[in-house]
């Protein structure tokens, strides 16, 4: 079974919105490997700082079922599909990895190219998957954000409660990556 890494962010409600997905990605996908919780300022628009992570999980869903189950998720959280691409989210969902599959699809971009050029996907991703390679560039994780220049906005570590999880879900290291 592929290992599958989604990004989860949100700028609106933020903590309840976090939480609620987790617990969502937990119902759908069972157990989970989850990041920590990094707070960073908005990108690409002036708006409420986001809260963002990452969390792995293992499937036999094809990536479309996935990218599908994870749409559904972010409708069922109130997200506003016509609003501008850059601004506040009740919810986001991102399908970062499924495996070492390069998808180049209507719809679907497997690696997502954010895994490389923001510090709120790499950060979390590496702490979880650092010894994992990206299936292009063929670098670990680990090493990637190493020398990523992360510049603004900056990360910030936040502690937030995950209520109840299933069991065997891992949660995240001690220390940053």
């Amino acid at each position: 079974m592929p290992r599958i890494y989604v990004s989860v962010g949100s700028n609106v409600h933020r903590e309840i919105n976090i939480r609620s997905a987790v617990r969502d990605l937990a119902h759908r996908f069972g157990t989970l490997v989850l990041s920590s919780v990094y707070e960073s300022s908005a990108v690409g628009f002036e708006g409420a700082d986001f809260l963002n992570m990452v969390v792995g999980f293992e499937t036999h869903n094809t990536p479309s079922n996935v990218a599908g189950v994870l749409k559904d998720i972010e409708d069922a959280h109130g997200r506003d599909r016509t609003s501008p691409r850059f601004s506040d989210r009740t919810l986001d969902l991102d399908l970062l990895l499924y495996g070492n599959q390069v998808v180049r699809e209507p719809g679907l971009s497997l690696p997502r190219d954010e895994i490389v050029a923001q510090a709120f996907v790499l950060a979390p991703l590496a702490e979880i998957a650092g010894e994992e390679t990206h299936p292009v560039i063929g670098e670990s994780y680990r090493k990637l954000w190493q020398s990523f220049d992360a510049g603004e906005p900056q990360l910030r570590r936040v502690q937030l409660d995950l209520g109840d999880l299933p069991d065997g879900t891992r949660l995240p290291a001690e220390t940053p990556p």
